[in-house]
């Protein structure tokens, strides 16, 4: 186990790139809020609503440690260049901290919903949150939301993780942190300049690598016009291919109404389940998602053999949660009712995407991506088959965390709707499973049948294993 000390000191060290990354600038620019989305939300159920001064205090204390907090983002006058950090000269905690009351879990979510939904002031740091106090037995939730070019999904996940206690009790050693130093902002015009002069030093080098490509490309033509073709041919498949047909009963969306859906199993029965049928937590988090829609679907008078579902497939081996990471479809499939067969099928498809090779081309793509008009770059984002679901699973805290006195009793992550019907994503928390669904309101107008649905293919998957 890591001591506070040490958990403090990586969160610090969280904000030290000073410039967005090629994948980060694309969703900063093409972002077309709420339809193109690219925040997204964490919802943390504790046991009791934290004493509000306490909260403002270590929200301070927080956004002094970490200053990627207290930064805003600063494009380039023309897109010559990434957009790069600076401290926000006028940052103001309360708007970003606010508190709300609701009467119970679902109306919070709802509230969570609404606040995801609206667009962020993108000339101040890239976070929001909204305490929402007098749910049942005293309970309260906290909602972040956070945009993804401060940090992903697992990201957001992981630095709060940082910066939560492992005690309910207050922590007095804790250092104290003055906060980024305040400078004058850089000028979008010099940014633009800059990048444009670095393009011209670097065209020589430039040049030298398309001539030794052309000197490779001379001496071994078939070898390099190969490989170019099944590149192509791999990513023709991953664009344009939906493995399986679009579900008929999800077929309405405008991705501009979320509704979340919060689930939790025990995550015990979930691995002993993957493991009996040789697949991985996500490989489970994905069959039980499909159980739930086989269920949905068949409420709804419709039996599809399969669905598209997109899922997050390690760049680096075949595993469920790699450092480098895509995102690609596989065949979902409905009609498998055991659910072991179900996961093993799961495996499979996801196995055989390992075979692609431009499974990293949405990377690939971003420098050139991050040169074209915003517009352009929204506009091929968005083009391309859509999935039904995303369903996807991330690694919380394994053991008990407490925020301002407050237990974690529950930590769900909602991401945004890459055109699907729902995103589904399993954050493991303190030995349960939680299941965060966002659902395009468009696409489903009887939620409650869905949860109820959702729920017991869950439930499904956690008491499968023999």
């Amino acid at each position: 186990m890591t001591t506070d000390a040490e958990r403090w000191a990586a969160a610090a060290a969280w904000s030290r790139r000073t410039t967005l990354t090629p994948m980060e600038t694309v969703l900063w620019r093409a972002e077309r809020h709420p339809v193109q989305s690219s925040v997204s939300v964490l919802a943390m159920e504790l046991d009791a609503a934290p004493e509000w001064e306490r909260f403002v205090a270590a929200h301070e204390w927080g956004t002094r440690l970490v200053a990627r907090l207290r930064q805003r983002v600063v494009d380039p006058a023309l897109p010559t260049t990434a957009p790069v950090w600076t401290v926000d000269e006028d940052f103001d905690l309360d708007r970003h901290v606010r508190r709300t009351a609701a009467a119970d879990r679902d109306e919070a979510l709802t509230l969570a919903a609404e606040l995801a939904v609206e667009p962020l002031d993108r000339d101040h740091p890239l976070w929001t949150g909204l305490l929402v106090e007098g749910l049942e037995g005293g309970r309260a939730l906290w909602v972040l939301k956070i945009h993804h070019a401060l940090a992903d999904s697992l990201g957001a996940v992981e630095l709060l993780s940082l910066l939560q206690s492992h005690t309910r009790e207050h922590v007095p050693d804790k250092p104290v942190v003055p906060g980024p130093s305040v400078s004058d902002a850089p000028d979008p015009v010099d940014l633009a300049t800059r990048g444009l002069l670095h393009d011209l030093t670097a065209l020589p080098v430039r040049g030298a690598e398309l001539a030794r490509g052309a000197v490779t490309a001379a001496l071994h033509p078939r070898a390099v016009t190969g490989a170019g073709l099944r590149y192509a041919a791999s990513l023709r498949r991953l664009v344009s291919r939906q493995p399986a047909p679009p579900s008929p009963v999800l077929a309405s969306r405008d991705r501009r109404e979320w509704r979340f859906l919060a689930l939790t199993c025990p995550l015990e029965g979930l691995r002993a389940v993957g493991a009996e049928a040789g697949g991985s937590l996500a490989d489970v988090t994905v069959a039980a998602v499909l159980g739930g829609l086989q269920r949905y679907h068949a409420a709804h008078d419709s039996s599809p053999a399969a669905l598209p579902v997109a899922v997050r497939v390690s760049l680096d081996r075949a595993d469920d949660l790699g450092n480098r990471f895509a995102t690609a479809m596989v065949s979902g499939p409905l009609g498998i009712d055991d659910p072991i067969d179900r996961i093993a099928a799961v495996r499979g498809e996801v196995l055989s995407l390992h075979t692609e090779r431009a499974l990293d081309a949405f990377a690939a793509f971003a420098p050139v991506a991050n040169r074209l008009p915003a517009a352009v770059g929204a506009g091929v984002l968005a083009s391309g088959a859509a999935a039904d679901a995303f369903v996807l699973t991330l690694p919380g805290p394994s053991q008990a965390a407490y925020m301002t006195g407050a237990r974690v009793e529950g930590l769900w992550s909602f991401g945004p709707l890459p055109g699907t019907a729902l995103t589904a994503t399993l954050v493991t928390y303190d030995g349960i499973g939680c299941l965060g669904v966002t659902v395009d309101a468009a696409a489903v107008d009887d939620l409650d049948v869905l949860r109820e649905c959702l729920a017991e293919g869950l439930a499904e998957m956690a008491s499968a294993a023999g």
